[in-house]
């Protein structure tokens, strides 16, 4: 049985990408589950799907790799091969551990250079089980995000997850509460609660998920629901639902 390995591209010219996907088709361990034109649909991508593999362009638009790197964190960065036609971020490149750096034009035997480096990456001198073990192993042991990264007008911002207060749904996006002011992120609440710190967050409502760090305290309300009061003053709803969330303050 072959080991997949879970791949994402991210480069903003669709014949880079459709050039790797053609050169990747004769290596059937690397499966490209998304492909990215831009750096903020990397992030979304990484956080997301958590790929084991990124292919990672320098120069982009509205958000370049080294700043994929910066919102995801060097630390939670999956193993990644920067492929650009710039030879001066090599340095760079290795110092937040690129396992290669492949220069635009590039043949079929560098390419495949590239990818012996990735398998030995993965594989160490283990055999083809441990190997398996391993990758799974990586995708679990993947430090939880500590930051977001959310727009503002023209501005691309980190937002610390530990000082989001609440998280409010809005049809197809979720508005993060921070420190009074708010942003827009298109995310489910589903979505999103996966990406937050589950010790530290609590949904409440279908509507609302809470920073129990910022609740002040709970009140009987009606109908088996409380008011939830924040730290600032906002009142939100427990429903009756999510009670189960609140068991051992209830």
């Amino acid at each position: 049985m072959t080991v997949v390995i879970k791949a994402i591209l991210v480069d903003d010219e669709p014949l880079a990408r459709q050039r790797l996907r053609q050169m990747l088709s004769s290596h059937p361990a690397i499966q490209v589950i998304q492909e990215c034109s831009n750096g903020i649909e990397a992030v979304q991508a990484i956080e997301e799907l958590s790929p084991d593999l990124v292919f990672l362009d320098v120069q982009m638009p509205e958000l370049d790799g080294f700043g994929v790197v910066e919102a995801v964190g060097v630390d939670r960065m999956p193993p990644t091969l920067f492929v650009t036609a710039y030879d001066q971020y090599a340095l760079r490149a290795f110092e937040v551990h690129a396992l290669d750096y492949l220069m635009k034009p590039f043949d079929r035997e560098r390419f495949d250079e590239a990818l012996e480096r990735v398998r030995r990456w993965f594989a160490g001198p283990t055999d083809h089980q441990n190997m398996e073990a391993m990758i799974n192993q990586i995708r679990k042991d993947r430090p939880a995000a500590d930051r977001l990264l959310v727009r503002s007008g023209n501005r691309h911002l980190f937002v610390k997850i530990s000082s989001i207060q609440w998280v409010e749904a809005e049809d197809n996006y979720v508005r993060l509460h921070v420190e009074g002011t708010s942003y827009l992120v298109r995310q489910t609440m589903a979505g999103m609660l996966e990406r937050l710190d589950d010790r530290r967050f609590r949904r409440i409502h279908r509507s609302a998920i809470v920073n129990l760090d910022f609740v002040k305290e709970l009140q009987p309300w009606s109908s088996g629901e409380y008011l939830v009061i924040m730290k600032d003053g906002t009142e939100l709803t427990l429903s009756r639902t999510f009670r189960e969330q609140f068991a051992e303050w209830l």
